[in-house]
């Protein structure tokens, strides 16, 4: 059947696209980025397309078990192979973030005279550093800890010119087995920074990513988490193309890197399982215009604040 079919065989696709990409390339990655985001008129997808998404996801099947088992193996090694391939192009600064998590702006509690006190930080699944160095420049009280499990995107993160500041130390590390303890001390962080990561992994390692986290938290520290939710546009388009779905709601691209999409009551129950007060979680709405391509589309988001117990 037609949605059995898998993907390329991610090393051969990875060989196809190992050229650097060319101007032409580069500006359709570029038109492909938002160029215009606004709140939607009304906080949820209106009843018409709720159910148009809904029921091309429904139509939508699993393949076949050896090719789920091999995509969600390979993980990390596709993720290193987009970042050898796209390098610093692919993604734009998030510049958004102060808007979003006020808790990493500038402001200062110290009185006149006294010392500000240091806040220790980490982004998982840091990329090359999109995050990071913007929020470094946004408050300098910040130190970061950066991981990732993409060796190429740490070593892009370290030739970064604010690198050598002192202010951030990045590594690399699979959250679902390699523990951050062995890097970060045990306790010690105020805010942990959760961007578009977790949907790279498969619901079954979440607790053990999430475990992971807690362990060098301190309590009352805070967990900044925004992703993919259930019912993106992202992920109509995905099963309107049968042969992409891994798992319910997950999904595998065509370079090999898998995308999840969260819902409110799947990230809620995860998290007090694990130990965390939700602060807040509910999904984001935002209408993309992609003026180069002519195309409006509706994107989900779910955003939350998760404070260790």
């Amino acid at each position: 059947m037609a949605q059995e079919q898998p993907l390329q065989d991610p090393v051969a696709a990875a060989t196809a696209a190992a050229a650097p990409p060319s101007e032409e390339e580069l500006s359709s990655i570029e038109a492909r980025q938002v160029k215009l985001q606004k709140p939607l008129p009304a906080s949820i997808i209106s009843p018409e397309k709720l159910e148009y998404a809904q029921g091309v996801i429904a139509k939508d099947k699993a393949i076949k078990p050896f090719w789920v088992n091999k995509y969600k193996n390979e993980a990390a090694k596709n993720w290193d192979r987009f970042y050898k391939r796209n390098e610093t192009r692919f993604y734009k600064d998030r510049h958004w973030i102060e808007r979003e998590f006020s808790i990493f702006s500038s402001s200062s509690t110290a009185a006149e005279g006294e010392e500000e006190t240091k806040i220790n930080c980490l982004e998982i699944g840091c990329g090359v550093g999109n995050f990071i160095f913007p929020v470094l420049d946004l408050n300098k009280r910040l130190f970061m800890y950066a991981c990732d499990f993409a060796p190429h995107a740490i070593e892009l993160v370290k030739q970064h010119e604010d690198y050598p500041q002192g202010r951030c130390s990045a590594f690399v590390c699979d959250l679902t087995k390699d523990p951050l303890t062995d890097t970060i001390p045990a306790g010690s962080l105020d805010i942990v920074s959760s961007i578009f990561v977790l949907s790279a992994i498969p619901a079954e390692k979440l607790e053990a990513a999430v475990r992971n986290i807690k362990e060098v938290m301190k309590p009352g520290g805070m967990i900044c988490f925004r992703d993919y939710a259930v019912y993106d546009a992202a992920q109509v388009k995905f099963s309107s193309n049968p042969g992409r779905m891994l798992d319910t709601n997950l999904y595998v691209r065509q370079d090999g890197t898998m995308s999840h999409f969260f819902s409110v009551e799947q990230m809620t129950e995860l998290f007090e399982r694990e130990g965390f007060r939700v602060e807040e979680c509910g999904y984001v709405h935002r209408e993309t215009i992609n003026r180069a391509m002519d195309l409006s589309l509706d994107r989900r988001f779910l955003q939350a604040k998760f404070i260790k117990l």
